[in-house]
């Protein structure tokens, strides 16, 4: 009787709108008789859902089309023609789409929802489950079938919780992760909290009612001191002359049970489930804020986390602290501006991205892809939006118009014959499909049938299409399959696996016609028996497949080779001596020694010598602020120090060195540039040893003749190496010997 009644408000309700009247009206006539596969009386989820789409203000066309869904959905195809021409194309079209949206949904979630064995194929099922949710988005151009679908959804669970039945197998588990997820990343709040408890309701009672009851036990208590907390704050707050929005933070039973896991914690253990949010102009008034919280209630030391000075690694801000409230129990407090609410909102970088991590999302871990971030940033953006907005013309658009003319994704996802999604760009090919799959079947392409039928290799796939590759046994890909204007191939990491195969062929190809010039020059000279690898050598290259390359393309001339055959044996060039490191000083700033800085006007702050420029005492120094990291200290002229301090002025330091370093030595990185030779490394390593000068790293490099070479050296006083440096300028063929980075 209660569920009669309130399907009797809504129809009244929503019959104030003529168009809507004559869609129920349509959906009584076709329908009204008829129940959906879970059992549902057509018209009943035909006013649920249109209920709830009306809490997201969506405009005529979509709320007509989620009346008109459930009838078709239970009806036949003949309804597709008599819809459009009652309602109109645009309707028709959002109706079939939101039916087509069903129906992949389930054959795409059945595949990637089945059980995992191995790491590896639950690696993979998660894979095919987040490919699938951009499916879902993208397999809608128009992002108000989504809604439709998930208003359809939720009213479905709700209908199984007040029937008390149970869903098909599917459902729950297809809910929280796939349409969930979906209305997380949107934002639609109140859809995301409601599907998720209610499809864990189904997945796991157990845990649900356990998790319910301990709710429950405290739910008026808990809500009285949230009330109170709220308001005492609000007093102190407006005391203190500082504006803030204060609102609490309510728990749902799924979130409470994921940060459970998340955390492997006790419910005991959670602080969160009494919390707050403040929500203030500026990051001063956030510390301000802090400052009275802590000030009313005693903090929990570990349980403070400032993430507006060290932000998390998906950019997230905000102040969380933990408090022991006036009846002993902790609660936790987040403090955030409206710029920091906003982008964790809706940020490229939103919330979402470590949610949706699992149980690594609560270590800072984030899963997304950039450009599909953004995108859904701004679809949740103008979701948010209630008033009509100005586009870059000046002309007056309503929010829904700049909806229906967004695309959620610049790619398309298809279905193997195994209903496993497959990402790919805009205009890609069965040819790209192949590659993606496996590099061997994309060799061995010879066809493709989509859909079912037989096309050519080069038409352009859709979202939702279902491809089967037909490949040969042993194969090779086609050169026509580089030329653009054929279009076979869209996808660069194709191209690029293309462009492979047929490099390492023209490779072989090459060798062994090098590989036929030589052995004809052996046979010529009665040296068969020849070492092909001391030749090669001896000829300078590192391998006979390098000589043969360089033969055949003409980089090398088998009169070399010859004269290489009839010389002697040559002896084994010198090797160079090596110079030995030695290990650092107990007193060094490299092995952890005091670096000797102060920072002027500041007490005891950790600090760190940048290893850009690598400054040691007489340097002109100056410090630079890090995040998490300390202060950096830097030479005044170091090129990387300038560039910071023109980027965050508000972030340098003056420093300077401390007097009384004793025997502290500092590490120093020194550049040669000289012709190469035989003995040139030793001879600089008598100068390091004449100066008494310890070298702790050695960095070689030789490039046609030219020999590059970094030593990092240890000393207490910068303008000792100005001698070091002018004796090594001596050494016979160095042409530069200065310090890395050095400022003139």
């Amino acid at each position: 009787m209660e569920s009669e009644h309130n399907v009797e408000q809504d129809r009244l309700a929503l019959e104030a709108d003529p168009g809507i009247a004559d869609a129920l009206a349509f959906v009584a006539e076709q329908g009204a008789d008829k129940t959906l596969a879970s059992g549902e009386p057509v018209l009943e989820h035909a006013l649920g859902t249109a209920r709830l789409l009306t809490t997201l203000e969506v405009d005529r066309p979509a709320l007509v089309a989620a009346i008109l869904c459930p009838a078709r959905f239970a009806g036949d195809e003949r309804l597709d023609r008599a819809i459009a021409d009652r309602f109109g194309e645009e309707v028709a079209r959002l109706v079939s789409d939101t039916r087509r949206l069903s129906e992949l949904g389930v054959v795409g979630s059945r595949a990637s929802l089945a059980a995992a064995g191995s790491r590896e194929a639950e690696a993979q099922r998660l894979a095919d489950v987040e490919s699938l949710r951009k499916l879902l988005l993208a397999f809608a151009q128009d992002i108000r079938v989504v809604l439709i679908r998930l208003a359809s959804r939720l009213q479905t669970l709700r209908f199984h919780a007040n029937s008390k039945s149970e869903p098909e197998p599917h459902v729950a588990a297809e809910t929280l992760e796939i349409y969930a997820p979906l209305a997380n990343r949107l934002g639609i709040w109140q859809f995301k909290w409601e599907l998720e408890d209610l499809a864990f309701r189904f997945v796991d009672p157990d845990t649900y009612r356990r998790i319910a009851r301990m709710l429950d036990e405290k739910r008026i208590e808990r809500q009285a001191f949230v009330a109170g907390a709220i308001e005492r704050l609000r007093a102190e707050l407006a005391a203190a002359g500082i504006e803030a929005e204060v609102s609490g933070r309510p728990k749902h039973i799924y979130s409470i049970w994921r940060k459970m896991r998340g955390k492997e914690l006790d419910f005991s253990e959670l602080y969160d489930v009494r919390a707050f949010r403040v929500i203030v102009a500026d990051v001063k008034d956030c510390y301000a804020v802090l400052g009275l919280v802590h000030h009313i209630w005693q903090p929990i030391p570990k349980e403070f986390d400032d993430y507006i000075s060290r932000p998390k690694p998906n950019g997230y801000k905000s102040l969380h602290t933990v408090v022991i409230g006036d009846d002993g129990r902790a609660f936790e407090v987040q403090i955030r501006t409206q710029e920091m609410h906003r982008f964790a909102e809706y940020g490229v970088a939103a919330h979402w991205r470590y949610k949706e991590a699992g149980a690594k999302g609560y270590a800072g871990q984030s899963v997304a892809n950039e450009a599909y971030d953004d995108r859904i940033a701004w679809l949740r953006q103008l979701l948010s939006w209630k008033d009509e907005v100005v586009n870059d013309s000046g002309d007056v658009v309503e929010p829904w118009t700049q909806i229906k003319q967004t695309e959620p994704d610049d790619h398309i996802y298809v279905l193997t014959p195994q209903a496993r999604v497959v990402a790919l760009p805009q205009g890609a090919t069965p040819v790209d499909f192949a590659y993606h799959v496996h590099s061997e079947l994309g060799h061995r392409c010879r066809g493709a049938r989509v859909d079912g039928v037989m096309v050519p290799l080069n038409t352009p796939l859709a979202n939702g299409q279902t491809v089967e590759i037909i490949a040969v046994k042993q194969g090779a890909p086609s050169r026509d399959w580089l030329n653009p204007q054929l279009g076979y191939l869209r996808s660069p990491r194709a191209r690029t696996k293309v462009r492979a195969w047929f490099n390492a062929a023209d490779l072989q190809e090459t060798v062994a016609n090098g590989r036929a010039l030589v052995e004809k020059t052996l046979q010529r000279e009665g040296k068969t028996a020849v070492n092909l690898d001391l030749l090669a050598n001896k000829l300078g290259f590192k391998a006979p497949d390098a000589l043969f390359t360089a033969v055949a393309k003409d980089e090398l001339s088998l009169r070399l080779v010859e004269q290489a055959l009839s010389d002697a044996p040559s002896e084994a060039a010198e090797r160079p001596p090596e110079i030995v490191t030695k290990q650092s000083s107990g007193s060094s700033v490299a092995r952890g020694a005091s670096s000797g800085v102060l920072v002027v006007g500041v007490g005891a702050l950790m600090t760190q010598l940048a290893r850009c420029c690598r400054p040691a005492p007489p340097d002109p120094i100056a410090g630079f602020v890090t995040r998490g990291k300390g202060v950096s200290i830097h030479r005044i002229g170091c090129p990387s120090f300038r560039k910071m301090a023109e980027r965050a002025p508000e972030r340098v330091l003056e420093t300077a060195w401390s007097e009384g370093q004793g025997s502290t030595v500092y590490p120093v990185d020194l550049v040669i540039e000289a012709t190469d030779r035989q003995g040139l490394l030793r001879d600089i390593s008598e100068v390091f040893s004449r100066e008494k000068i310890n070298v702790i790293g050695v960095q070689t490099a030789s490039k046609r003749d030219v020999a590059l070479m970094q030593f990092t050296v240890e000393v207490a006083d910068a303008s000792r190496l100005q001698r070091a440096l002018a004796v090594l300028s001596e050494v016979s063929g160095v042409v530069r010997a200065s310090r890395r980075a050095d400022v003139r």
